[in-house]
Formats: C-alpha cells, structure tokens, sequence
C-alpha cells in the first residue's frame, strides 16, 4: 500500500516485535557483538551468514536510520556518517582516483570548497569550477578525464537553483558521476534522485537533526556505489555513533512538520524584506519574483528557512543591524529550531567558484518562532541600524 511520505517517516522500517514491543527504537550502545559459536564466526567469515559484529560496519540503530534515510531520498541504500563533511568526503573518494578531474558547481559549502579546489591536488585530482546555471556551462568544461560533477541546489549563500534534469542527463551522456548535497531542501522537500543524480549527501545536524543538539551526515544511492562509500567509512572511521542515529531518528519525526512551519515563516520574512527599502536583494527561490521560482517549483515541493539578503549602507550599518537583533542569535550553522544570523561578508574571499558576492551579504536561518515577532526582530534592527 502506498503511503504518504508523513507516514512513512514515522513507521518505515519500525519492528516492535524485533524489541520486545519498544515503540521508541532502542539505541544499541554497543560496540561489539557476540557469536554464539565458531561455527558461527566461521560462516560469517565465509560469507554464509550476515549479522552485526562491529558498529563501525554495522548496528540495529544505525541502521534503521539508514534504511528510513534510503525510503526518504528514493535512493536503494544509505550511509551515516559522524558529520556531513564524512558524507561528503567519502562520497567524492569512492568516484574519483589520481589523474581525475572534477567539476564543481559555484557556491558550495565552503569546507566542501576547499576539499576539492586544494586538498585533493596532493592526489592529482583536479578540479574545474563554474557557474552552471547554463547547463551548457557544463558541457564546456568536461575532460576527457572528467569523473564528477558536484553541487548543491540551492547552493550556499546565494540559493541559486539549477536544472537537475539537464545536468543528471549530460553527465550520464559522458559516463560521468554526480553528487549533490540536498542539505537545504531535505528529502522533504526534493528527491535528486529522481532527477537522475547518483548520490545524495546531507548535513544531518541541520533540518534532518532539527535540534541543534548533534553532528552528523548521510549519503544515499543504489546498492552498487553505496560498496565504495562503505569501503571509504570501514577504512576512514567516520562512522556515526549509535546515540547520534537515535537523535536524528527523533528528529525525523517532527520533520514534516517542522519543514512546513520553516516555509511558512521564511516566505512571510522573505516577503518582509523584499519590500524592506533599506534591502537591496533578498535571495529566497521560495519568492515567486525570485528568478529560479519556477524552476525551483518544477524540481521541489517546497521551500525551507534558509535565506540570504542584502542591505544598504556600509560596514557601520551591517554591524548595528547584527548587534541589535534579539531573537536571531549570531551562529555559523542552521537548520535547528531555533532563528540564526551570520554575516557572510568573508564566505567567498578568494574563491574562485564566486565573482559576484556582496560583502554586505547577510544570511539567516529561519527557525520556528512565530513569525511576526521575527519581522518585528528584522525591522527594529534595520531601523537601528540606519538611525
């Protein structure tokens, strides 16, 4: 019977007989599991039998995340992570080797940035980064060595939004992978998948955790890359721990209605400051004057609360617009519960990907306040700010 994604987040996967009729899953805080003879040692080593042995391949918590995270993404099979950057990281090394090229869409996240662009040289992988939001931009940097295409959509900071279908189809034209990292919209919201992209990587401390309280990652796809990605996480380490899967297991729950809530109070502020006149440019594609609207409504089922915009004046307004907020709080994440500002006046310094960033860029993350009392937080600010 098929299901709505609301109920599926809730009960896929869940088997109360399995624990004792637990309706809460149990977190198994364990890091080694017995056999119950040498027998059965034996068959296991002989691939005869499959079962848990070590958590860092595998546990009863972890992976229940996993086959939910998998269900939501459309994607065969999943991996946790101790952090998105060991998603993201793995995910990259398990597709490409020494004498590869990658190319990069602009605005990624920017340790993402300088993995690609610096630390894989020492491999000599190199890297080509551009715009993108032509797809014929993609067409025009591929290499006879090209393996990878990576990005976000919407990407860091600037929320742009690209053509998922058109990049996925170029890159199966030239044998060439793709990652994205669906971080912004959440399996909630966007399927990559469905557009064609190989592998879909997340920061699960954000909108999947949604309290503020872990740090961990995902990365999904089907049975045959998921291989390479276990081999990166068996040898590297950076498998999530059984307590962290169990936070985002519980965060899961709340999703759907914590997505909707963020949507709802990101568009009434992104309306706010669309007519603001001391904004000079919102970037939101949840506005309908945004130009990736339309795109972004033909790929998404929805926005979440992630903005950037911009305000007059000079460094003197941005500082006192910062300072005199009261309910957004200044921190570098997002995604929680909770409202957050950042200024993102050194996010692209000297990045190669991004030519056209203000310095007097302003990121928020909108959390799940009432929404008038944050307008009213933004509003007293700007007049503070310019008064």
């Amino acid at each position: 019977m098929k299901r709505d994604i609301k109920t599926n987040i809730e009960h896929y996967g869940e088997d109360y007989k399995r624990f004792l009729g637990a309706i809460a899953p149990p977190i198994f805080e364990v890091s080694n599991f017995a056999f119950s003879s040498y027998e059965e040692l034996e068959d296991h080593q002989k691939g005869k039998i499959d079962k848990f042995v070590y958590t860092r391949s595998g546990n009863p918590t972890i992976n229940l995340l996993e086959d939910k995270i998998a269900m939501l993404e459309k994607g065969e099979a999943c991996r946790a992570f101790s952090s998105g950057m060991g998603a993201i990281t793995s995910s990259i090394l398990s597709l490409v080797k020494s004498g590869d090229h990658i190319i990069c869409l602009r605005g990624v996240y920017a340790p993402t940035y300088d993995f690609i662009h610096n630390y894989l040289k020492r491999f000599d992988i190199s890297s080509t980064f551009i715009d993108g939001r032509d797809p014929e931009d993609i067409k025009s940097a591929i290499q006879s060595n090209t393996k990878l295409i990576y990005l976000e959509s919407p990407n860091t900071f600037l929320f742009e939004v690209f053509d998922l279908r058109a990049i996925a189809s170029i890159a199966k034209e030239n044998n060439i992978y793709t990652i994205m990292d669906n971080t912004w919209a959440t399996p909630y919201f966007q399927n990559p998948i469905e557009f064609g992209i190989d592998i879909v990587v997340h920061s699960a401390s954000k909108y999947l955790g949604g309290h503020s309280d872990v740090v961990a990652g995902v990365a999904v796809t089907n049975k045959k890359l998921i291989e390479g990605i276990n081999k990166n996480v068996h040898l590297l380490g950076g498998v999530i721990g059984p307590f962290e899967a169990w936070l985002i297991l519980r965060g899961l729950r709340s999703l759907p209605a914590r997505m909707e809530l963020h949507q709802s109070n990101a568009i009434k502020i992104a309306e706010f400051l669309s007519k603001h006149p001391r904004v000079r440019r919102v970037n939101y594609p949840g506005l309908k004057e945004s130009p990736y609207y339309q795109l972004a409504i033909s790929q998404m089922r929805g926005f979440s609360g992630l903005m950037s915009f911009e305000i007059d004046g000079g460094e003197k307004e941005l500082r006192r617009f910062i300072n005199a907020l009261q309910i957004f709080t200044i921190a570098v994440s997002w995604g929680g519960y909770e409202s957050l500002v950042i200024p993102g006046k050194h996010v692209f310094k000297d990045r190669v990907d991004v030519t056209d960033s203000s310095s007097h860029l302003i990121r928020i993350s909108v959390g799940l306040e009432d929404a008038e009392d944050l307008i009213a937080d933004l509003d007293n600010a700007l007049k503070i700010a310019f008064s």
